[in-house]
């Protein structure tokens, strides 16, 4: 009871802060709620006086539910079995079959845009999340900052009594700001999360993640064989869970977890991915084929739906050389079984719930996926960021990599950082059109979502078909728990919730959809559903070929798109375009578009793309100049010198040993980086563009003492080479050419260290004695760029 008094008295101290001096209401129109007075009295005298806390206030309805939400990354409609996949999911079988499913539920066709509309209930753009955390650009929709004039829901529920936490992927913090300095008013725990751990940026290696825990880095076991993200992310929900039953056991909890799998890398145990050997020899075109019968035989998809065609610019099963198919095949393998192993962990943590005697009364979201399968692997990759760089490259140069780290049994190693072929991601999107990044077809914005709450919800073997949206369900949790939609949060007016509950649908598979309207934009691909029509239009990005785009985002003109119409009721799959038979119809669809996309805060169409034709625009530090010590390490590579992609001059001081050994500094890891280290005195630079190139420089061994090094990197435009030279105590002892550099960014969450190198390793040539921390003395690293290195 004390512990409750000074946690109200405190937030409402803080709302009088925020200038709240009148009295707060106390109807849950202002959060957080006023403190309770006093239900003693103060007299004068203290033996005169009564102490007694106050009640606490009971604000929930009784017996509100624990809640759950579980939101896997990068899977689309066709991928688990439970709605006609090939990939086996008994975690989200058994929950189908003991609650609710829905057929026609939809994120926004990325990670962070849906993240940002799952947990406010405001369209993506609304929030400033028009595009990823890490593509943020100056536009009032692309910013990548919930405003808090959109209170998540766990921020409101925090307020009604509810322990919240958060784990795995976050995606929702501005790339700058995940610094260990911050700020930090924008992670998790800025967001009405009370514990939080995961990972802070757009993905993570599985076996070597660089995470977070609440405020803090925390770092993995290192060559521990038995690690795995997914599974780490299920021990820390139960021990937190444990925590929160031990300290305060009468009140719910609301969790997120979302682990970012099956996002890429597609990192799993070689046992996982044994497990569909041989299963996908047919190649995509067949799966697909496959797929839409299962669909069709358990009624996922209603008689008279179309199998739409493949894209005439996506590359077909039978155009892959026969020398090529073991690589394609087990890029699927490799993702099918990661699938699969996520699913189990959701199991695990359910099972978990049953043991602490919580799931009868939990009510629970398993989101099978944040948009549609990825497509980014584009004709498979080892290294998925080639295709965020849109690099250009060819399997021969992947087959041929591949094989100077290991071979293909490497795949789904920590030396890869694998994706499957786009044609996979297409198979995974049956029986749509399109994958993630496409806001105008349903294979990248519409994912399977089972609801289950035992105490509530009863099983009627009824596939639900209203059409839904991410953002409803932070408004059906309101409704559930009848709680009013708040016009104040921490002193913050708060804007229009945008999502309509889903609840009505948990009783009645037959009632009235209570969604009219739904808007959809990513990268410029975008579209409208009204009332069972939908129009759209694909945009000038295609996802299966990033490289090739670059041009004609160049020369796109929103204006000159052409649009597509569809009557929904007729037509599950967008099979049947009306556009030349309606154009009234589609005349009308468009204009609304407009008007909704304007309030919206979509304008300017397409600026997900910005920095596709603007790399130089990416969002980084603001200085040009630092100085480091020895201890400088996860420093993330938004907020980092930009060493590896732009001109730089790298000043290192430090103390030699005999034959030193250890890293001097590096950013990036496996999958790509740069790094300078020494070996047995030996000074090495090694630039590892994505695994396809590797360059290496070495200078003579470097004798004990200290000296100052310095490494000069010249590099005329984004992508281009980069001529090093490496100087030391003044005179040049290395130099070498670049042939390509990688324009954007190595890695979403890898980091800039100095004297080690933290994380996956750059370099294979220390793989084993990672972090390989330097022996000697560093006094300093000195980076100057662009007008610091033009003073120079």
């Amino acid at each position: 009871m004390q512990r409750f008094f000074l946690a109200t008295m405190m937030a409402t101290l803080g709302a009088v802060a925020h200038g709240q001096e009148q009295a707060v209401p106390d109807d849950g129109s202002v959060l957080p709620f006023p403190s309770p007075p006093m239900a003693g009295t103060a007299a004068q005298r203290l033996q005169d006086s009564v102490m007694q806390w106050p009640d606490r206030p009971q604000r929930l309805p009784e017996d509100a539910p624990n809640i759950l939400i579980l939101l896997l990354d990068d899977v689309g409609f066709g991928v688990p079995s439970t709605f006609g996949g090939a990939v086996d999911t008994p975690t989200l079988d058994a929950l189908a079959a003991e609650g609710v499913a829905f057929a026609q539920f939809h994120t926004t066709a990325i990670c962070s845009p849906t993240r940002a509309s799952l947990l406010t209930g405001r369209n993506h753009t609304r929030v400033g999340s028009g595009t990823i955390a890490e593509r943020a650009v100056a536009f009032d929709g692309y910013t990548g900052v919930i405003p808090k004039e959109a209170a998540t829901v766990a921020e409101v529920l925090k307020q009604y009594g509810y322990h919240t936490a958060a784990f795995g992927k976050w995606h929702n913090t501005p790339a700058v700001e995940t610094t260990s300095v911050g700020p930090k008013d924008r992670w998790p725990t800025g967001y009405g999360f009370e514990y939080f751990y995961g990972f802070l940026g757009g993905e993570t290696s599985q076996w070597e993640p660089r995470l977070t825990r609440n405020l803090d880095a925390v770092e993995p076991p290192v060559d521990d064989p038995a690690y795995h993200l997914t599974e780490d992310l299920v021990d820390d929900a139960l021990r937190w869970l444990d925590d929160a039953r031990a300290f305060d056991a009468n009140q719910p909890f609301f969790m997120y977890w979302a682990p970012g799998a099956v996002h890429g890398p597609h990192h799993i145990f070689p046992a996982w991915a044994d497990k569909y050997d041989g299963r996908f020899d047919d190649g995509w075109d067949i799966y697909r084929e496959e797929t839409f019968r299962r669909q069709l035989d358990i009624g996922v998809i209603p008689e008279g739906t179309l199998l739409t065609p493949r894209d005439e610019t996506l590359q077909g099963w039978d155009a892959i050389p026969e020398e090529q198919r073991d690589f394609q095949t087990r890029g699927m393998e490799l993702f099918a079984g990661f699938v699969e192993h996520t699913d189990t962990q959701v199991g695990r943590l359910i099972d978990g719930l049953q043991d602490r005697g919580l799931r009868e009364n939990t009510l629970i979201f398993y989101i099978f996926g944040d948009n549609g399968s990825s497509a980014e692997g584009q004709r498979g990759s080892i290294s998925e960021l080639l295709a965020q760089n849109s690099i250009p490259n060819t399997i021969e140069q992947q087959l041929a990599a591949l094989e100077r780290i290991g071979g293909i049994e490497e795949l789904g190693g920590p030396r890869t950082e694998n994706m499957y072929h786009a044609g996979w991601a297409w198979a995974g999107s049956t029986p749509f059109k399109g994958t993630k990044l496409l806001g105008a077809y349903f294979g990248g914005t519409r994912n399977p979502m089972v609801v289950t709450w035992p105490d509530r919800i009863k099983h009627d073997g009824r596939m639900r078909t209203q059409f839904h949206h991410v953002v409803d369900i932070a408004p059906t949790i309101y409704e559930l728990l009848e709680i009013p939609l708040p016009e104040v949060v921490n002193g913050y007016p708060q804007m229009q919730m945008d999502g309509v509950s889903l609840a009505y649908a948990f009783d009645d598979a037959d009632a009235e959809p209570q969604k009219s309207e739904q808007f959809f934009d990513n990268n410029g691909s975008r579209g409208i559903y009204v009332d069972g029509w939908f129009a759209g239009t694909f945009g000038p990005f295609t996802p299966w070929d990033s490289a090739g785009s670059a041009g004609g985002i160049a020369n796109w003109d929103s204006n000159d798109d052409v649009w597509e119409l569809y009557n929904l009721t007729e037509d599950f799959s967008q099979a049947n375009d009306l556009a030349a038979e309606m154009p009234a119809k589609l005349a009308e669809l468009k204009a609304r578009f407009l008007e909704v996309a304007e309030d919206n805060k979509v304008f300017p169409i397409g600026a997900g793309n910005w920095l596709r034709i603007h790399p130089a625009d990416r969002i980084s530090s603001a200085y040009d100049s630092w100085t480091f010590g020895p201890e400088t390490k996860r420093m993330p590579e938004f907020a980092a010198p930009g060493v590896g992609r732009q001109s730089t001059r790298v000043t290192i001081d430090a103390e030699f040993g005999e034959a030193s050994n250890g890293v001097l500094y590096a950013l990036g890891g496996a999958g790509g980086g740069m790094t300078v280290y020494v070996e047995d005195g030996v000074l090495t630079y090694e630039y590892n563009l994505f695994i396809i190139e590797n360059t290496k420089v070495q200078t003579a061994a470097i004798p004990a003492g200290r000296h100052e090094i310095v490494i000069s990197t010249s590099i005329a435009a984004p992508a281009g080479a980069a001529d090093v030279v490496i100087t030391i105590n003044g005179e040049q002892a290395a130099a070498v050419e670049v042939p390509r550099t990688a324009p954007a960014a190595f890695s979403a969450t890898e980091s800039f260290d100095v004297g080690r190198d933290l994380g996956s390793p750059v370099s294979l040539v220390y793989e084993e004695a990672r972090p390989f921390e330097f022996d000697g003395t560093i006094h300093s690293v000195q980076v100057a760029q662009g007008a610091a290195l033009d003073d120079l």
